[in-house]
C-alpha cells in the first residue's frame, strides 16, 4: 500500500512538517513519503523517522491513489517538483516556496488536483511556526482542510487570499528575524551594563519567551501588557521612552513593509 502523503524536499521545513505530523498521530511513518535528490539529507530523514520512505525522485515514491503531496523545495525548484509529482496522479497539492502563485503552480500540475499555497516561517521546525494559507478557486472545504490539518501540525495556520500572502511573508514570514535582531541587540546591551554574556543570553531568551506566551495565551493586547509593566516614572518608562525617541516603532514597520514589498517583486 503506497504513501497518502508525499514530501517533495526534505531540507528543514519539510523535515519539520513530517516530524510535527508524526508527532501529532495524524499519519503514521508507513503513509509517508519523502522525496530528497541529497544523500546526505535522506540519511538524516531515515535515521530520525525509522519506517519513513526515502527516495531520490518522484520515480521510485510509492504512492496510493488520490494521495496529496506538499511541495517544500526552493522556489527555483518548484516547478519541476510541481510538474514530477503531477504525472503520478495527487488529488491534492500544496507548495510553501515562497514567491511561486497559484497560477503558475496551476500552469505547472494541470487541472486535476486541488491546489493550495502557503507561506510558513522557521519557528515551524519547533513546532510554533505560523503560516499564511491561501486556496485556488474551486477548492472544496475538505482540501482546504487537509491543507490547514498539514500545517496545523507544525504551528498557527490563517487562510487568506492569495493577495495577502505577500503581507503574511513580510510580517510572520519574515518576522523570526527581526525578533532575532532584537534579541541580539539586548544581548550586546545587557554585557554592555555589567551581565556576562551567558547570563544576558539566558535572560534575553526567557524574557522574549515569556513576554510571546503572555501575549499568545492571555486576553490582553500587546498595549495593555505594556502598560501594566509600565509604572509612571518607572525604569520601564525610561526605557520605553529611548525606544520610541529613537524610532524603533516606525523601524519595525518599514521593515515589514520593505519585505512585503520584496516579496512582491519576487512573485512578479
Amino acid at each position: 500500500m503506497g504513501a497518502d502523503l508525499v514530501v517533495i524536499g526534505g531540507g528543514r521545513m519539510g523535515e519539520a512538517l513530517v516530524g510535527g505530523l508524526l508527532s501529532a498521530g495524524a499519519f503514521s511513518p508507513t503513509s509517508v513519503a519523502v522525496v530528497e535528490p541529497d544523500t546526505a539529507r535522506r540519511d538524516v530523514l531515515e535515521a530520525r523517522f525509522p519506517g519513513l520512505a526515502v527516495v531520490a525522485s518522484v520515480d521510485e515514491m510509492d504512492a496510493a491513489a488520490g494521495f496529496g503531496a506538499v511541495i517544500a523545495v526552493k522556489p527555483g525548484d518548484v516547478t519541476g517538483a510541481a510538474r514530477a509529482v503531477a504525472g503520478a496522479g495527487p488529488s491534492r497539492v500544496l507548495s510553501v516556496a515562497a514567491g511561486v502563485t497559484l497560477a503558475s503552480l496551476r500552469a505547472a500540475v494541470g487541472a486535476g488536483p486541488a491546489l493550495l499555497r502557503a507561506m510558513p516561517n522557521t519557528p515551524a521546525l519547533v513546532g510554533a511556526g505560523a503560516a499564511g494559507l491561501a486556496a485556488a478557486e474551486g477548492v472544496a472545504p475538505e482540501d482546504l482542510a487537509w491543507a490547514e490539518g498539514i500545517l496545523g501540525a507544525v504551528g498557527l495556520v490563517v487562510v487568506v487570499g492569495e493577495g495577502l500572502l505577500d503581507a503574511v511573508t513580510g510580517l510572520s514570514g519574515s518576522g523570526p528575524a527581526y525578533a532575532f535582531l532584537v534579541a541580539e541587540a539586548l544581548i550586546d546591551a545587557g554585557v554592555l551594563v555589567g551581565l556576562p554574556r551567558p547570563v544576558a543570553e539566558a535572560l534575553t531568551a526567557q524574557t522574549l519567551l515569556g513576554a510571546a506566551r503572555m501575549l499568545a495565551e492571555g486576553t490582553d493586547g500587546p498595549g495593555a501588557l505594556r502598560a501594566a509593566v509600565t509604572s509612571p516614572g518607572g525604569t520601564t518608562a525610561a526605557g520605553l521612552r529611548a525606544l520610541e525617541d529613537r524610532g524603533v516603532r516606525a523601524a519595525l514597520s518599514d521593515a515589514v513593509v520593505a519585505a512585503t514589498e520584496r516579496s512582491r517583486q519576487l512573485g512578479s
